[in-house]
C-alpha cells in the first residue's frame, strides 16, 4: 500500500492527505445518537433531549342549565307580567304564542300554581317548566331551532277510596268531616239534585257513602278524582249512583240520574213563598193564585234553565220585572221572573243548567228572590211535587257493560260501608 502511494504523481498525494485530515475529524466528533444516550444537554436539540410532557386535564363542559328560579303566581299575575318581572324579552312571548295549544296552557294559569324558569350558563333563558296538573307537565326549551315544547307525562297510581258519614247537623259539614273536598261534596249533591232537594230534604240521620278515585305519585297523594259510585239515604229512601265510562251517572238499572228538569232552578238560602192557588199577596194584600214558588237569594245568584229548551220570551214588565219564558217541548214550559240581569234572547236554544240571569228584585216585589212557575199543557204545578219525565235508559249495547260493572262497585260500596261501620262500632 505505501509502495503504491509513493508510485502517485505529487497532486495526487496532497489531494489523498487532505481527504485523510477530513475523515479523521470527523471521527472525533461525538456521535449525535450517543449524545442522546448519554443524556447530553447540547444546545441544538433541546426538545428532543425533554421528555414529551403529559397534557393538563381539561374543564368538564359546563352544564347547560345553571340557573332555575321557581315562581308562585300571584293574584293578578300572567306570563306578560311575570316575564316582565324577570327582564326577560317580549319577544319570547310572542314565541310562546307560535307555539299554538302548548302556549294556550300558559294563558290559564291561577293564583298559587308555579312556574320553573331555567337559564344557561350565559344567564340566557333556556326553558320554562309548569305543571299543568298532577298528571302532567309542560316543557318549553330554547335550542338552535327555536323553542320546543314537550307534555311530560307524571306516572300516577289511581287507588280507590271509600269514605261515608251520616248528618248530624247539616250535609255540608257531614261531608266536609268525612274528608270529601268542596268539588267531590258539589259533585256529590249535583248526582242526586234530580231526586233530592239538599236545601230541604235533608234530615239529620240520613247517611250516605262514597267511592272514589284517589292520585298517588311516589306514595303521596297528589289529588282526588271523580266520585265512582254513590249511595244516599234520605229519610230511609236509597238512592244509588254509579258512574259510566260516559262520565255521566245512572241508577243500577241503567236510567240517568240527570232527568229532563231540575228541581230548583237557583242555589237558594230558603223559600219564601210556596206555591199557593190561594196565597195573600205580600203587596197588595188581597187573595191572588201564587203559581210558583219563590226562592229566596242574593242579587247576583246565577238562574239556570230548568231544562233543554228554547227562549220564548225575554223581556221586561211592571210586575215581572226582568223576566225569561222558556217553552221545553210541546207539553213543558218554564217561568223565571223578578231577575237582575237576563243572560239570554228569544228565539236562543238552552241546555239544562246553562245561566240564562241572576236572581234580583225588579218588578212588584219585597226583596231579591227568583220567583219560579212550571207549567205542564198550559196549567200551572207546584215544582216540588211535579211528577218530572222519567229519565231515558242507556241503550242496550251499553246497558250490557255498565250493569256488571255496576254491580262489582255498588258490591264494593257496601262491604266498605259494613266494614267500616263494625270498625267504628264501640266494644262492649
Amino acid at each position: 500500500m505505501t509502495k503504491l502511494f509513493q508510485l502517485l504523481p505529487k497532486g495526487h498525494k496532497i489531494a489523498i492527505g487532505i481527504v485523510s485530515g477530513l475523515m479523521g475529524l470527523l471521527l472525533l466528533l461525538p456521535d449525535e445518537a450517543d449524545s442522546i444516550r448519554q443524556g447530553s444537554t447540547t444546545a441544538h436539540s433541546p426538545q428532543i433531549r425533554q421528555p414529551t410532557p403529559t397534557p393538563a386535564p381539561q374543564p368538564a363542559e359546563r352544564p347547560a342549565n345553571t340557573r332555575e328560579i321557581s315562581i308562585t303566581i300571584a293574584p293578578g299575575d300572567n306570563l306578560s307580567t311575570i316575564f316582565a318581572r324577570q327582564g326577560l324579552p317580549s319577544g319570547l312571548l310572542h314565541e310562546i304564542d307560535l307555539l299554538g295549544e302548548p302556549g294556550d296552557n300558559l294563558k290559564k294559569i291561577h293564583p298559587g300554581e308555579q312556574i320553573t324558569l331555567v337559564y344557561d350558563a350565559d344567564d340566557r333563558f333556556a326553558a320554562l317548566i309548569y305543571p299543568v296538573d298532577v298528571a302532567q307537565t309542560l316543557e318549553i326549551r330554547q335550542t338552535p331551532q327555536g323553542l320546543q315544547s314537550n307534555m311530560l307525562t307524571n306516572e300516577l297510581e289511581q287507588r280507590i277510596q271509600h269514605t261515608q258519614a251520616e248528618v248530624s247537623s247539616n250535609f255540608w259539614n257531614a261531608a266536609a268531616g268525612a274528608g270529601l273536598n268542596p268539588t267531590q261534596i258539589l259533585h256529590l249533591a249535583a248526582m242526586f239534585a234530580w231526586d233530592l232537594d239538599f236545601a230541604l230534604d235533608i234530615r239529620t240521620g240520613d247517611r250516605f257513602a262514597v267511592l272514589f278515585e284517589r292520585s298517588y305519585k311516589e306514595g303521596e297523594a297528589v289529588a282526588d278524582g271523580p266520585i265512582l259510585a254513590a249511595e244516599f239515604v234520605n229519610q230511609e229512601r236509597i238512592y244509588q249512583a254509579v258512574r259510566h265510562t260516559d262520565g255521566n251517572y245512572y241508577s243500577p238499572e241503567g236510567r240517568a240520574m240527570r232527568k229532563s228538569f231540575l228541581r230548583a232552578p237557583v242555589n237558594f238560602t230558603h223559600i219564601s213563598s210556596n206555591f199557593n192557588p190561594r196565597r195573600l199577596h205580600p203587596v197588595t194584600g188581597q187573595i191572588r193564585a201564587h203559581n210558583g214558588i219563590d226562592y229566596a237569594a242574593r242579587t247576583g245568584t246565577p238562574v239556570m234553565a230548568a231544562g233543554n229548551g228554547v227562549v220564548l220570551e225575554s223581556g221586561y214588565s211592571q210586575f215581572n220585572g226582568n223576566y225569561v219564558v222558556i217553552r221545553h217541548d210541546g207539553t213543558y214550559l218554564t217561568k223565571y221572573l223578578h231577575l237582575h240581569k237576563r243572560m239570554v234572547k228569544k228565539g236562543q236554544r238552552v241546555k239544562q243548567e246553562e245561566q240564562i240571569g241572576t236572581v234580583g228584585a225588579t218588578g212588584r216585589v219585597t226583596g231579591p228572590h227568583l220567583h219560579y212557575e212550571f207549567l205542564v199543557n198550559g196549567v200551572h204545578k207546584d215544582p216540588k211535587t211535579v211528577i218530572l219525565p222519567h229519565a231515558p235508559v242507556l241503550p242496550h249495547a251499553e246497558l250490557v257493560k255498565f250493569r256488571p260493572q255496576a254491580q262489582r262497585l255498588l258490591a264494593r260500596l257496601t262491604q266498605a260501608s259494613d266494614t267500616m261501620l263494625v270498625s267504628n262500632r264501640p266494644s262492649e
